[in-house]
């Protein structure tokens, strides 16, 4: 597994960024059972920046807190089935499977922190687990996807022991 990291952001959080994703992406691979080694991209920036790319690649004019990139297109979410038949998916160096792009808004992670009632650390690892399943094909556009999502972070981050009430 590769997690390709950039921190953009300037502030000290105390937070240990490559830590809490490792320990998230692991448990999202593991809990989607994919056969593949893995590599994310993972960029740690502010307000002002991922607006610009919500902008740019969403056309929607304000900031968020979590964009994801996925790299396949899964015909099932978590279905792995097939995807080595196409390289294009695959890092030519590592051999590893590209899982795609996660880019998080710090801003948005101390505001959330704080109105949900938990850590930093527990709301970092939320928005990662969440992007991981987007990676992996699922996505919350009606109310059974939103819940099948909801599930399955809530097992990753269990998994991975990121509880509310880590701090």
């Amino acid at each position: 597994m590769t997690i390709n990291s950039e921190i953009e952001y300037e502030a000290d959080t105390g937070l240990d960024y490559e830590a809490i994703a490792s320990d998230i992406v692991k448990a999202a691979i593991d809990h989607e059972d994919c056969p593949f080694e893995c590599e994310i991209s993972l960029l740690i920036t502010d307000d002002e920046a991922i607006k610009e790319l919500n902008g740019e690649f969403r056309h929607i004019d304000k900031s968020t807190d979590v964009l994801s990139f996925p790299m396949a297109e899964f015909e099932t979410a978590g279905d792995f089935t097939g995807m080595e038949e196409d390289v294009s998916l695959f890092d030519p160096d590592t051999g590893e499977f590209v899982l795609g792009d996660i880019v998080i808004s710090m801003d948005h992670v101390i505001r959330q922190a704080e109105a949900y009632g938990h850590s930093r650390k527990r709301e970092l690892a939320f928005l990662i687990a969440h992007s991981m399943l987007h990676l992996m094909g699922y996505d919350h556009m009606d109310e059974a996807e939103r819940e099948e999502m909801e599930r399955r972070q809530e097992e990753i981050l269990s998994k991975a022991g990121y509880t509310r009430d880590v701090r």
